[in-house]
């Protein structure tokens, strides 16, 4: 695998491996000694443009745990902030010999163009670009849902993970909330479907994209009514993301009550979903508007598994990226 950049046109095989190299990783997690000497002598730079807590620190801590020696990279307080350019960094990046960059950005379609524009030799790792990709997410996303759902942590009798190899076959996600703004639900609906599951996103007319038609899932209007009569095995919410709205959130709903009396997830909502149903999130969350704090807090929730499950996948694709063992053409394709 040489770049990791999107979730669009990546094969099942690789997705599974993707997924059952985790789950080898999350085991060495327990241990006292959690580092592994895997990418020792490596260099790995996460280079961030936008602001990020979860993903920036979950990136850093794989890649310490695979001894790799870490380099981060903020834009602001950096050359940036003097008007460098992406390519101009790219190239300083190359001179210092990185091998891996992990690159967040606000322009969608920054990790594609730092991977294929010749600037760098390195191994190119989306960790969100724009509301376009970022298909670590949604692997972690994928990962937790098969945890829960399929096989599982504890399903043999002694903690061990049983869903290796497994797919999602047959499972039913919901994914809820700011659709247009998400790149955490472009990259779901393309991994969970490549997994076998079926997915509906629920939003808003004035939150969903142009062109979801041709996303390989449904579209519902009406929470409640997917919640009694579709029966997900997951409920994904997303937050609303005011930041990316240009005139503010009252230009897509009413107001934060509307918002959340419609397609809020409470403890209400929740009590409808199956009992072996899973509720999760991306973070970070807005509590009372997209999640209320019983459903958020809830045993059933596994929002902070998820954050944990972050560190497992991020270690498996940094591996897998600077070993070379996915097929190099099944990652590098961008959605239209």
């Amino acid at each position: 695998m040489k770049h990791l950049l999107t979730t669009q046109g990546l094969a099942k095989d690789d997705a599974i491996l993707l997924l059952d190299t985790a789950a080898q990783m999350a085991a060495t997690q327990s241990r006292e000694n959690k580092k592994l000497p895997t990418l020792r002598g490596r260099t790995v730079v996460n280079l961030f443009y936008e602001d990020s807590t979860r993903t920036r620190i979950s990136f850093e801590t794989a890649a310490k745990r695979l001894s790799a020696d870490v380099i981060n990279f903020s834009a602001k307080g950096s050359s940036v902030s003097k008007g460098e350019s992406l390519k101009d960094t790219a190239l300083t990046l190359h001179a210092m010999g990185a091998d891996a960059v992990v690159v967040r950005h606000s322009a969608s379609g920054a990790a594609h163009q730092l991977a294929h524009a010749g600037w760098l030799d390195a191994g190119v790792l989306n960790a969100g670009d724009g509301m376009h990709q970022h298909p670590t997410q949604a692997l972690l996303d994928a990962f937790t849902i098969r945890r829960h759902l399929v096989g599982g942590v504890g399903h043999d009798g002694r903690g061990a993970d049983t869903s290796a190899g497994a797919d999602l076959a047959g499972l039913r996600v919901a994914i809820v909330g700011d659709v247009l703004h998400s790149r955490v639900a472009r990259s779901n609906v393309y991994l969970l479907h490549t997994l076998g599951a079926e997915v509906t996103l629920v939003a808003p007319p004035t939150l969903v994209p142009v062109g979801v038609e041709t996303w390989p899932c449904r579209v519902s209007y009406h929470l409640d009514k997917t919640l009694e009569q579709w029966q997900p095995d997951a409920v994904m919410m997303l937050r609303v993301q005011r930041e990316r709205m240009s005139g503010g959130s009252g230009a897509f709903f009413p107001s934060p009550m509307e918002y959340s009396r419609k397609f809020g997830f409470d403890a209400h909502r929740l009590a409808v979903l199956p009992d072996h149903a899973v509720v999760l999130h991306p973070g970070p969350m807005n509590r009372g508007l997209e999640i209320s704090a019983a459903a958020a807090d809830h045993e059933r929730s596994v929002i902070v598994e998820q954050v944990a499950n972050g560190v497992a996948v991020r270690m498996a694709a940094l591996y897998l990226l600077l070993s070379g063992e996915v097929s190099e053409n099944t990652d590098e394709r961008t959605a239209p």
